[in-house]
């Protein structure tokens, strides 16, 4: 089936934030976003944007900016949605906080939200279904015409360790320090219509997969792909999906410069008939785990030979290459903030810090409720 994809400004951006409810006094998720929703949609229409979104759990509210051509704009929306919230939430003897996974709420005690499609989606995937209490940032970025779309979106992978290591903020479940500094990863890819894209070539390519996808019944429409990168036809973008739910308004700045530098260079390669960089698929299956696994101390694959480097030092490269890109983006300062992301921890290595110095696993759930307070305050500082 033919996909038309819509016209959008080129390497413009529009990010969604999922925040999770969170009560004040026992730390536990809460199922209010219904309730915190129905004010918010009065003042913020779901048909225009800036806006919010319900979620497949009652726990969650979402957060979409309009499309903009700066981060700062982009980021200024959030900063509204976040406050309009926050008072709703408040009002209700909650908080919010941005994270990846909860620190021991445990799944079976939450609810979900009625909704046609999400009642569809319980019904299908059961008990990994009821497990996906993940939350995540989701980047758009506008992608100028369409056969430019499966080269970029290749390209991107490449540096899909880059991104969800800067942003893992997953590293506890149901009350355990899992190993991982981005367990949402290891849970989310469980569905067969999430995880990495199919390694498609062109945009007919890509409609043919959509097609028989469609044709056999796993997918009803091309938005119940959940590839960690897909094509977003109806918005003329491509949408980074697999980045845990970001802990600060800053965090999700810098993540969103770094991914709109990256599309914004990838198309000045193109502009110059100069080929983009595409990573074997078992390499990039490869330093997706490695990053999940280990952040930023993870040694990622950085080329088609094998060759392997730190994390680290890959990024503070990649961020100093970007540089004049972010100068002509107008992200300067956002993508200049990942250099506080590596000196002070990302969140997954906040949280596990905090986490021990409060006495760690021996400490239980007083430690536990420690992170979750933590991940609250910074949330609400970054607001002020």
């Amino acid at each position: 089936m033919p996909l038309t994809f819509a016209d959008s400004p080129r390497s413009s951006v529009g990010l969604e934030w999922e925040l999770a409810l969170v009560d004040q006094g026992s730390r536990e998720l809460v199922n209010c976003a219904p309730q915190v929703l129905s004010q918010l949609y009065t003042d913020f229409p779901a048909d225009r944007f800036p806006h919010f979104t319900g979620e497949l759990l009652q726990n969650t509210v979402e957060l979409v900016s309009a499309p903009h051509p700066r981060i700062s704009d982009a980021t200024d929306d959030l900063r509204t949605l976040a406050c309009a919230a926050q008072a709703q939430a408040h009002a209700l003897g909650a908080d919010l906080i941005g994270s990846g996974s909860h620190a021991f709420s445990p799944w079976q005690q939450q609810l979900v939200t009625e909704n046609a499609r999400y009642e569809r989606f319980m019904q299908k995937y059961r008990w990994w279904g009821r497990n996906m209490l993940i939350w995540g940032v989701h980047m758009h970025i506008g992608i100028d015409r369409t056969e430019r779309v499966i080269p970029i979106m290749h390209a991107l992978l490449t540096y899909l360790p880059h991104l969800l290591a800067l942003s893992a903020s997953s590293p506890f479940w149901a009350g355990e320090s899992t190993g991982y500094a981005s367990n949402r990863t290891l849970r989310f890819q469980q569905l067969p219509t999430a995880g990495l894209p199919i390694d498609v070539n062109t945009w007919a390519e890509f409609e043919q997969v959509v097609t028989d996808l469609e044709t056999t019944d796993i997918i009803a429409e091309p938005t119940e792909l959940r590839w960690d990168i897909r094509p977003a036809p109806r918005w003329g973008t491509l949408e980074v999906r697999f980045c845990d739910g970001a802990s600060t308004l800053e965090e999700i700045g810098a993540l969103a410069a770094l991914t709109q530098c990256l599309v914004e260079h990838s198309q000045q390669q193109l502009d110059q008939g100069s080929a983009l960089p595409r990573l074997r698929s078992w390499f990039v299956r490869e330093n997706k785990w490695r990053a999940a696994r280990y952040g930023l101390d993870a040694a990622i694959i950085v080329d088609n030979t094998g060759t392997q480097a730190p994390l680290r030092n890959e990024i503070t490269q990649l961020v100093s290459s970007l540089a004049p890109t972010a100068t002509a983006l107008g992200c300067e300062t956002e993508l200049a903030s990942i250099a506080s992301l590596l000196t002070r921890g990302t969140s997954a290595e906040r949280q596990l810090r905090l986490f021990e110095q409060l006495g760690g696993a021996a400490a239980g759930r007083p430690a536990l409720m420690g992170v979750v307070d933590s991940l609250a305050n910074e949330l609400a500082s970054g607001l002020r």
